[in-house]
């Protein structure tokens, strides 16, 4: 099971849902708080899913409020960079390129593709905690080979 766990998360490595940031939670994770990833990430998802509605709000008004709408999207990546959500990042930073850009059509091509993978990486994590509970304590956390 220990291994199914560590398969899981190489792939979550190498298809680029997560970086570093993840392995450095994970790092901090102990005895004494044996969910502390999975409890950050619930937050996050908690905090994401609030803000994705409020941008999901700002862009069916029509009237786009590039500032307001850039002003979501850095809270989005600050929350996305702090638990190593790699794909989620980069689509904030090109919706905040596209906000400074004044394109409207780009901010709204890649939010559809933030939120797919907002969802996708939400679904993944679900099932690796799963696992990784299922699995019981491991060793110290460490980046996969």
């Amino acid at each position: 099971m220990q291994r199914q766990v560590a398969l899981i998360k190489q792939s979550l490595f190498d298809q680029g849902y997560l970086d570093e940031q993840f392995m450095a939670l994970e790092e901090l994770q102990d005895d004494a708080n044996p969910n502390f990833v999975e409890e950050v990430s619930a937050l996050y998802f908690k905090d994401s899913a609030r803000l994705i509605n409020n941008i999901d709000q700002a862009l069916e008004r029509g009237s786009f409020d590039f500032n307001r709408l850039d002003s979501y999207m850095h809270q989005f990546k600050g929350s996305s960079t702090s638990i190593g959500a790699n794909k989620v990042k980069a689509e904030c930073t090109m919706f905040r390129d596209y906000c400074r850009a004044g394109n409207a059509e780009g901010c709204l091509r890649t939010f559809q593709q933030l939120k797919k993978e907002h969802s996708t990486l939400r679904k993944k994590l679900e099932h690796y905690f799963q696992l990784a509970r299922q699995a019981g304590p491991k060793e110290t956390a460490r980046r996969p080979k």
